[in-house]
């Protein structure tokens, strides 16, 4: 995926009309990486989600760890969702993303008023497991999640 968190403030500025918004979320989640098959299941999974969604981590070595992230969902405007998040938070230390206000970013795009309450209930689970590998990187030596 090549989307920024900036690019996508960006674009989203661009894009007055929710219809069109709704097409470019789709198309970020159409540009996520491949998601590795051995990584569905429920270790993976993101509890709390009304569609399937998985999250794989892997952290660097060191006392705050670069963390990248790779996701998918069985849905396309979900599986957009994922890619914002990652684009939020993927190949960050775990200290940036334990600062890093993902509440603020979704009403600066509008998402809060936008999404139905179960997506985004999913969000903020997605947010929620998140946060979690970046806690527990700090607390713990490097390892592949």
């Amino acid at each position: 995926m090549s989307a920024t968190i900036d690019t996508i403030r960006d674009d989203f500025s661009f894009l007055e009309d929710w219809e069109d918004r709704y097409r470019y979320i789709i198309e970020l989640g159409s540009g996520l990486a491949p998601y590795p098959e051995e990584a569905r299941d429920d270790v993976h999974k993101v509890p709390g989600c009304v569609s399937q969604v998985w999250l794989h981590t892997t952290r660097a070595a060191g006392t705050d760890p670069v963390i990248t992230f790779l996701g998918d969902s069985d849905a396309h405007i979900v599986r957009g969702l994922v890619a914002i998040m990652l684009a939020l938070f993927s190949g960050r230390r775990a200290s940036e993303i334990l600062a890093t206000d993902a509440e603020a970013t979704l009403r600066e795009l509008g998402l809060d008023e936008h999404l139905t309450p179960q997506r985004a209930n999913g969000l903020r689970s997605m947010v929620q497991r998140i946060r979690r590998e970046a806690e527990a990187a700090l607390s713990a030596p490097a390892s592949v999640v």
